[in-house]
């Protein structure tokens, strides 16, 4: 019981000093109750957050890639997209799958910045998995069905070549689509 209490008392010590900052820093924590009161905090915080997540997400540590894409697919704030796509190439596996978590929850936010790394870097493997998991969700929950020849393209034999080639495509349709404003 004195244990619980000890920690109750520790948790609302360091809620008193965090910043964001000082949360982003508790990220890379060995102590996982740390690492969550800093990500939860950064969360309640939201948007004004999101820079600094951003810039987290290119950590040297594991954790504080891990918690700032976990933080970022429960902000849901665009402005990460192109980070979460980056994201997606990560050497750790949970970040990468986290990261398509976010993106999918980005919905329509995520399409451009994701088909612009397909178009441009087909040759990373985890990068074509991840945009599939991704493109997959979205057009299956029908925010973006104008990319299914995309995800057609990295399910082919060759989506190293092809896959580029349909990214590009679908980019010049959305881009004429957006010039000509809404209908």
């Amino acid at each position: 019981m004195q244990e619980s209490a000890d920690i109750i008392r520790k948790k609302q010590e360091v809620r008193k000093n965090l910043t964001i900052e000082s949360s982003i820093a508790m990220l890379a924590s060995h102590e996982g109750l740390e690492r969550n009161e800093a990500r939860e905090y950064l969360v309640r915080i939201g948007k004004p957050a999101v820079p600094a997540l951003i810039d987290a997400l290119r950590s040297q540590s594991e954790h504080t890639r891990w918690e700032s894409a976990k933080a970022l697919s429960e902000i849901r704030d665009p402005r990460a997209a192109g980070a979460l796509v980056d994201a997606l190439e990560d050497e750790e596996s949970a970040v990468r799958w986290l990261a398509a978590r976010a993106l999918i929850g980005l919905g329509r936010s995520a399409l451009i910045p994701l088909l612009h790394c397909v178009e441009m870097a087909s040759d990373s493997r985890w990068m074509r998995e991840g945009a599939h998991h991704v493109l997959h969700s979205l057009i299956r929950d029908g925010v973006a069905d104008e990319a299914i020849p995309v995800l057609d393209a990295l399910e082919n034999l060759e989506p190293t070549v092809e896959a580029p080639i349909a990214a590009y495509q679908v980019l010049q349709q959305l881009r004429a689509a957006q010039s000509k404003g809404p209908a």
